[in-house]
């Protein structure tokens, strides 16, 4: 059996304020798990995740993590 190789995982801080932005972008950042500006949550760096993070690009800062 091949063995897996671990996934990769970014570090998601929400840097902008969610006031003004469309309910579909509020939606991911919920999703994301961020609350306030500052807030930051580790994800594996699936498609799905990504993608979230893709629409919701311009509020938050992503770094990958080791």
């Amino acid at each position: 059996m091949a063995k897996k190789k671990p996934a990769k995982k970014v570090r998601i801080s929400l840097v902008r304020s969610v006031i003004g932005s469309k309910p579909k972008q509020r939606k991911s950042v919920k999703a994301l798990g961020l609350g306030k500006i500052g807030s930051s949550v580790e994800h594996e760096a699936t498609p799905s995740v990504l993608g979230m993070v893709n629409v919701v690009s311009h509020l938050v800062k992503v770094e990958e993590i080791d």
